[in-house]
């Protein structure tokens, strides 16, 4: 007994198996739980996406109602400045939601990605009007932060029409001298 040592008595691999899968069983339903979680953050934000979408005129709509009761009242008391009124409550509104107008000033370049031409014309005789630039305005447009609604539809100033020399009738002999 002498040269015996007493060593602490190992687990059993009974014991060993017993507790790595108590181990495992608990790290799989740590990962079920986050896998839940995940998928309920994943529904809570398509959700709130849908809503965002559903709802985003929300703020732009509320601002038009008074727009609209106005112009009913001004109808219905056939108020000509009040309609005047109204215009400026709505190009308000317009301006809260970002929305500007688009009116290029007769003489301005001719901007394609801002501006649609519905006419080329040449300028009137007196006036000297560069090719490529607006003569008139035929309806604003319209942009929503950078991104163009609706162009503007505009009448541009097209290069004057070159008046050659009639070089006369190469068969008449009026010019024969």
């Amino acid at each position: 007994m002498q040269g015996e040592t007493v060593q602490p008595q190992e687990k059993s691999l009974e014991e060993l198996l017993a507790e790595a899968q108590a181990k495992l069983e608990e790290q799989r339903e740590q990962m079920l739980r986050a896998l839940a979680e995940t998928e309920n953050v994943r529904k809570r934000l398509q959700a709130d996406a849908a809503n965002a979408q559903k709802y985003a005129l929300e703020r732009f709509a509320d601002g038009l109602l008074p727009v609209v009761d106005s112009l009913e009242a001004a109808v219905n008391a056939a108020d000509v400045g009040g309609i005047e009124v109204i215009l400026r409550q709505l190009k308000a509104t317009l301006e809260k939601a970002s929305i500007r107008e688009i009116n290029p000033a007769p003489g301005e370049r001719f901007d394609p990605h801002r501006e649609q031409a519905m006419a080329a014309v040449e300028a009137p005789p007196g006036e000297m009007r560069e090719p490529n630039t607006i003569v008139a305005v035929l309806q604003k447009g319209y942009s929503l932060h950078d991104r163009v609604l609706r162009p503007a539809l505009v009448t541009v100033a097209k290069p004057p029409a070159r008046v050659e020399k009639d070089p006369g009738n190469p068969i008449s002999d009026t010019d024969l001298h």
